[in-house]
């Protein structure tokens, strides 16, 4: 038997194409909904439906900046057989992207056991939560906002790389949301940090992805569910992504930090009275 029906994968696809890319943390929202419809959000199937689906979120990103990534990739080409092209920032970038995607595939293999069981707890989620929304509101203040997507570096990318590992071992944190601050503390524009947040997140989620989709089938959940699921999160994050590239290029993360906190207190009431099990 399945343990996720179609019904129920089109609302956790919606549930993952906007919080995916948004800064309130979509693995804590997917398990605030899993919870509320009674699917146990440490099972191993869900586990891996939420990471496959998360793929659909990733081929959003591809089309909606597909020109920048054939950009950045022929640069690379390029540069692999011409040393004078090495120079070009697309070049170095493209190599910043693989070498900051390391620390997160190390730490996402070693800690595999601990991901799928004590820390998918949703008290975890509900603090995560909070203490998240503090390191965005502090981000926000502490950054100036002064260097834009080319005068990123080696250094900018590895921290913000290595950021994603907050939100893989504590999820609530959200991966938007400490890349996104980590962007800002090292003084990228609003707009620059978000960017540089979705070409990290590529190889990251993409590979997470791919090597959850034989747990997920093997586990019980059937390629329908996972297809519509998919499906459904890649339509509604590329309009997810349209939208907050607009809206930071104009407001601080002030909205996503007062959403977040309130989110994480209405979940400490629900586990406390026994509405959600943990």
């Amino acid at each position: 038997m399945s343990t996720i029906g179609i019904g129920q994968a089109v609302v956790l696809g919606i549930v993952e194409g906007v919080t995916e890319f948004l800064p309130v943390s979509s693995t804590g929202h997917l398990k605030i909904t899993e919870g509320l419809m009674g699917i146990p959000v440490d099972d191993k199937a869900v586990v891996a439906f939420t990471a496959v689906i998360q793929v659909g979120a990733i081929a959003a990103v591809l089309v909606y900046f597909f020109k920048d990534i054939v950009r950045i990739v022929s640069a690379w080409g390029r540069g692999l057989v011409d040393r004078e092209e090495r120079h070009h920032h697309d070049y170095k970038f493209a190599w910043w992207v693989i070498y900051a995607t390391i620390p997160i595939v190390v730490v996402g293999l070693a800690a595999k056991p601990l991901i799928e069981g004590p820390l998918a707890s949703l008290w975890v989620v509900a603090g995560s939560l909070i203490v998240g929304s503090g390191l965005m509101w502090a981000a926000d203040q502490m950054g100036r906002h002064r260097r834009g997507e080319q005068d990123t570096r080696l250094k900018d990318a590895m921290l913000v790389g290595s950021s994603q590992i907050l939100a893989l071992l504590f999820p609530g944190f959200s991966r938007s949301g400490a890349t996104m601050s980590t962007g800002l503390i090292l003084d990228l524009e609003r707009v620059a940090a978000t960017r540089l947040s979705f070409f990290l997140g590529i190889p990251a989620l993409t590979g997470a992805g791919l090597y959850e989709l034989k747990d997920a089938v093997g586990a019980g959940v059937d390629l329908a569910p996972l297809a519509v699921g998919t499906l459904v999160s890649f339509v509604v994050a590329y309009a997810s992504i349209a939208w907050l590239l607009k809206f930071v290029a104009k407001h601080s993360f002030n909205a996503f930090v007062i959403y977040r906190i309130a989110v994480g207190v209405l979940l400490f009431g629900l586990l406390g009275t026994g509405v959600l099990s943990a």
